[in-house]
C-alpha cells in the first residue's frame, strides 16, 4: 500500500514520517508552497490576544519580525497542531480549539477578552473570523501575512504513478489543495480508475471538489486533525489487507 500526500511542506514530510511509523509508504506531491507577504504589522500593545488558523501564519509572522513582543499575548489556535507550533516558538499561554473556525470563534468568545484580536492570516481565507466574532462585540484585525501559491504542474513521476494506478489512496487536508489536484491530477487518471481511487479527506468541505470530479470512494476523518487522518489511514490499510 502506497499513498500520496498532497499537503505543502514542511507538513507533508511530517505526515510522511507519521505514516512510515504506521508502516505505510507514501510519496509527496505538495500542491502549494508558502510565500510570506511583506505586510505592515500593527503594534502588539493594543491587542488582547492572537488568533491563529494555520501554522503557516506563525512561520510567516516569524519571517516578518521578531516574535518577542508577542510572546506574552494569549494565543487562540484553531487546533492542536497550530497550538503545538505556537508553544514551540515560545508563546506561553496557548489554547487550542477543536479544529474548525467555528470552534475557534466560540473559544475566543468564551474567553471574554477586553480588547481586539490580532489575526495574522493567509491571503486566501476559507472563513471569516471577524464576522464570526462580531456578534460577541469583539473586533478582529486581520492582516494577511502569507500566500499559498499553487504549483503549475505535478512532478512527472507522480503523474505517471497516478496514470498507472500505483497509489492505494490520496490524502487531502484542505479544499484548495483538492481543487488544485482536480485541475492538475485528474487528466492523468482515467475516469473508471478515478471512481475507484480512495481519497482520504480531512472534512466534507475538503471532499466536495473531489466528488464533483467523480472520485466516488471518499473517506472522511472523524475529526479535522492530523491524528484523525492517521487513524483513518491505518483503518483503511487494515481493511484492505484483512484476510
Amino acid at each position: 500500500m502506497r499513498m500520496l500526500i498532497t499537503r505543502p511542506e514542511p507538513d507533508a514530510q511530517a505526515t510522511r514520517e507519521r505514516l512510515a511509523a504506521l508502516e505505510i509508504d507514501a510519496d509527496i506531491a505538495p500542491l502549494m508552497s508558502r510565500q510570506t507577504i511583506q505586510a505592515h504589522l500593527p503594534p502588539p500593545q493594543g491587542f488582547a490576544a492572537l488568533a491563529l488558523t494555520s501554522t503557516n501564519a506563525l512561520r510567516s509572522l516569524a519571517d516578518l519580525a521578531p516574535l518577542d513582543p508577542l510572546l506574552e499575548k494569549p494565543v487562540f489556535a484553531v487546533g492542536d497542531r497550530t497550538a503545538h507550533e505556537a508553544r514551540q516558538l515560545g508563546f506561553s499561554v496557548v489554547r487550542a480549539a477543536d479544529g474548525t473556525l467555528d470552534s475557534l470563534a466560540t473559544t475566543i468568545a468564551l474567553a471574554r477578552l477586553e480588547g481586539p484580536v490580532f489575526y495574522p492570516a493567509g491571503k486566501h481565507l476559507s472563513g471569516d473570523l471577524a464576522h464570526a466574532l462580531a456578534p460577541y462585540g469583539l473586533m478582529v484585525v486581520t492582516v494577511p501575512v502569507y500566500e499559498m501559491v499553487a504549483e503549475a504542474a505535478l512532478p512527472e513521476p507522480i503523474s505517471r504513478a497516478l496514470a498507472e494506478g500505483r497509489y492505494g489512496a490520496i490524502l487531502f487536508y484542505s479544499r484548495r489543495t483538492a481543487e488544485i489536484f482536480c485541475a492538475l491530477g485528474t487528466p492523468a487518471i482515467a475516469p473508471d480508475r478515478r471512481r475507484k481511487l480512495p481519497v482520504l479527506c480531512l472534512s466534507e468541505k475538503v471532499a466536495e471538489p473531489l466528488l464533483e470530479h467523480h472520485f466516488s470512494r471518499v473517506l472522511l476523518a472523524d475529526h479535522p486533525s492530523e491524528d484523525a487522518m492517521m487513524a483513518l489511514a491505518l483503518a483503511f490499510v487494515r481493511e484492505q489487507t484483512a484476510p
